[in-house]
C-alpha cells in the first residue's frame, strides 16, 4: 500500500511540475545586417530574453573579419598588403573555401576578387569597357594556389594584387554561426534567414510540423513569386541566381550577370536560371549554389552525386523553356 501511495506521489508531482514548466512561444528577430535584411523564428521559454544584442555582436564580427565592404575589416587589410594572423572565423572559411575548390574543380575561388570589382559587384570602382585583354591582365592575380595560410594563421599572397573575396560563403558562414548561438541558449526550433539564405532546426511547435520555405521564380518580374516549396529540417540551404544581381554597361548596354567564371575571367551567361543546395550547414550550401551557377549544367549534376549533395536547377532547355533538375533528396522535402 505505501509503494502504490509512493507512486501516486510521485505522479502527482511530475503532473504538476509539467504545468509549470514555462510555454515556449513563437519570437521573431528582424533587420538589416550584411548589405540584406534578416527574419529569424524561433520558440523559447525565456520571455524577458532579447536575442537582438547576440545577433548584432555575431554580424559584428563576421563583418569585422569577412566583409570586403568594410575598409577595417581584416579580409580588406589582407587585400591592401597588410600581414595579420587572422580569427577562427577566418581560419573556418578559408579552410572550407580550399576543400570546396578543389571539390569543384576549381569553379568555386574566392581569389576571383579582382574580377568581381573589375566587372562592377564588389565594393571597388568598376573597369569600363571590359575586353579579353583587359579579363587577361587581371587573370594573373587569379588562383587559389596563390594565397595560403602559414603556421601563425597568417595570409601569404604570391602578388600583392591578389583579392580575397568570400561573399559567397560569409553569408552562409554567418547563418551557421547564429545557429550555434541559438544552440547554445538551447533554443531547439528555429528557421533563420538571412538575404534568402537559409538554416532549420527542429519544427514549428505550434503548427507541429517542419518549417515551410520557399524557392524565388527566376521568372518573376516585379512581384516576389514562389515557384515551390519544401519542408526543411536540420538543414541549410542556399540559392544562387542571375535573375536580380546584373549589371549593364553605359557604354556598350551589354548586359552582365555577377557569376563570374574563374577559369575565364569573364563573366557566366549559361542556361542555368537558378540554384538551390541543401547542405548539413549554411556555408557549404552557399558556396555549391554559387559553384554550379557557373559550372556547366552536367558537370554539376555530377559533381551533386559525387558530394552526395540535394539541389534544385531551374534552367532553360534546348528549346529556350523552363526546366527543373532536381535530385532524389530534394524531391523528398519538396510540398505538392
Amino acid at each position: 500500500m505505501k509503494r502504490i501511495n509512493c507512486y501516486l506521489l510521485l505522479s502527482v508531482l511530475l503532473g504538476v511540475l509539467a504545468c509549470k514548466a514555462p510555454k515556449k512561444e513563437l519570437k521573431r528577430e528582424r533587420g538589416n545586417a550584411l548589405g540584406t535584411t534578416y527574419s529569424i523564428l524561433y520558440f523559447d521559454s525565456q520571455s524577458a530574453t532579447s536575442i537582438k544584442p547576440a545577433l548584432d555582436s555575431i554580424f559584428k564580427v563576421v563583418n569585422h573579419s569577412l566583409s570586403t565592404y568594410l575598409p577595417d575589416s581584416d579580409i580588406s587589410r589582407i587585400n591592401r598588403g597588410e600581414t595579420l594572423a587572422v580569427d577562427a572565423m577566418f581560419q573556418e572559411v578559408f579552410k572550407l573555401s580550399g576543400e570546396i575548390h578543389k571539390a569543384s574543380k576549381g569553379y568555386f575561388d574566392p581569389t576571383v576578387g579582382s574580377l568581381v570589382n573589375a566587372w562592377g559587384f564588389g565594393p571597388k570602382k568598376a573597369i569600363k569597357g571590359m575586353n579579353p585583354k583587359k579579363v587577361d591582365s587581371i587573370m594573373q592575380f587569379v588562383g587559389w594556389n596563390k594565397v595560403s595560410m602559414n603556421s601563425k594563421n597568417e595570409i601569404e599572397k604570391q602578388h600583392p594584387n591578389v583579392y580575397l573575396d568570400f561573399n559567397a560563403i560569409a553569408k552562409g558562414y554567418c547563418i551557421d554561426r547564429i545557429a550555434a548561438y541559438l544552440d547554445q541558449q538551447e533554443v531547439s526550433d528555429y528557421l533563420i534567414e538571412v538575404g534568402g539564405e537559409l538554416v532549420a532546426k527542429g519544427i514549428h511547435q505550434e503548427k507541429q510540423k517542419s518549417w515551410v520555405v520557399g524557392i524565388d521564380d527566376p521568372n518573376q518580374k516585379e512581384s516576389r513569386d514562389l515557384i515551390t516549396l519544401l519542408s526543411l529540417k536540420d538543414q541549410g540551404m542556399a540559392t544562387s541566381g542571375n535573375y536580380r544581381k546584373f549589371k549593364v554597361d553605359s557604354v556598350t548596354g551589354q548586359k552582365y550577370v555577377h557569376t563570374i567564371d574563374p577559369h575565364t575571367g569573364f563573366t557566366k551567361s549559361s542556361n542555368v536560371l537558378s540554384v538551390s543546395i541543401l547542405a548539413e550547414d549554411c556555408a557549404t550550401a552557399d558556396a555549391w549554389a554559387t559553384t554550379f551557377m557557373a559550372m556547366p549544367l552536367e558537370e554539376a549534376k555530377l559533381i551533386l552525386s559525387a558530394q552526395k549533395l540535394d539541389a534544385y536547377i531551374i534552367y532553360l532547355n534546348e528549346a529556350n523553356e523552363v526546366s527543373i533538375f532536381k535530385t532524389e533528396g530534394f524531391s523528398k522535402q519538396l510540398i505538392e
